[in-house]
């Protein structure tokens, strides 16, 4: 099997030991998040921590789409990382992608950063609201969304998970993270606001941010948050109809299982 390991020109010295916790990722120890699709690690080099995260196996077609037609989600999040850094959006720092395939089929691909402990995520915002700060983040965070949109950046895994937050003396830094899926470009007002869509199933904070994205881009209040509440409520419409949907595959597929295994046949 090939491997190609990128390793950022500015860390070219953590080579080696990269390599190596690339190899030895199974026997670390020390898990991040809940690992229900890929498994991101922390492993220590020197004095420093690093975030690796090991993508699952892509089904067959996409294993052939990634090997010749699409980058990795790995490559995609190394590149996206270095493009956001470039516009001074922040993001753990990009050390290296690893890609392994062979000559027809794309296999593995593991990204590493440099790890940023968070004091929260967003998703704390959404489930516990006595947070003394609570709408000071969620209205800095809707200017840091904006600053996002205003730089041509659509990340479009806006997700509750997925945006780190730490305090600061004079307000929070933002860090985002899981960034393979991003588009760049100029965004209309309907773009924008449907960015938010993913965020929160909470009317209150959708008025707060509505609020704040309002002042920041100068459109009337009243449109910004009609606009971001019928988008929050189609996309909880759309993901909860597909939950029902497997639901319904997975009775199917075990009804039929049952059948199969105590025909005599």
């Amino acid at each position: 099997m090939k491997k190609n390991l990128v390793v950022h020109p500015g860390h070219t010295d953590l080579t080696p030991a990269i390599e190596k916790a690339i190899v030895d990722f199974d026997n670390h120890k020390e898990i991040l998040g809940d690992a229900e699709r890929n498994v991101i690690k922390i492993v220590t080099v020197g004095d420093k921590k690093y975030a690796i995260k090991s993508f699952k196996i892509p089904n067959i077609v996409n294993q052939i789409v990634y090997r010749f037609f699409r980058k990795s989600k790995a490559e995609r999040s190394y590149r996206y990382a270095n493009k956001l850094l470039e516009l001074e959006i922040k993001t753990p720092f990009p050390i290296a992608y690893e890609i392994r395939s062979t000559s027809f089929l794309f296999k593995k691909s593991f990204y590493i950063s440099e790890l940023v402990e968070a004091d929260l995520t967003y998703r704390e915002l959404t489930t516990d609201f006595s947070i003394s700060d609570h709408e000071e983040i969620l209205r800095a965070f809707t200017r840091f969304t904006y600053t996002l949109h205003k730089n041509g950046v659509n990340f479009l895994d806006h997700s509750p998970g997925n945006t780190l937050i730490k305090r600061k003396e004079n307000g929070y830094d933002f860090y985002l993270v899981d960034l393979n899926r991003m588009e760049f470009g100029n965004m209309n007002l309907e773009t924008r606001i449907k960015n938010f869509a993913r965020l929160t199933i909470h009317k209150s904070m959708i008025e707060v941010m509505s609020d704040e994205y309002a002042k920041c881009s100068g459109e009337d209040k009243a449109k910004v948050f009609d606009l971001m509440w019928g988008y929050t409520k189609d996309f909880q419409h759309r993901f909860y109809r597909k939950i029902r949907i497997k639901k319904r595959i997975f009775f199917w597929k075990k009804k039929y299982k049952e059948r199969v295994s105590k025909s005599p046949i």
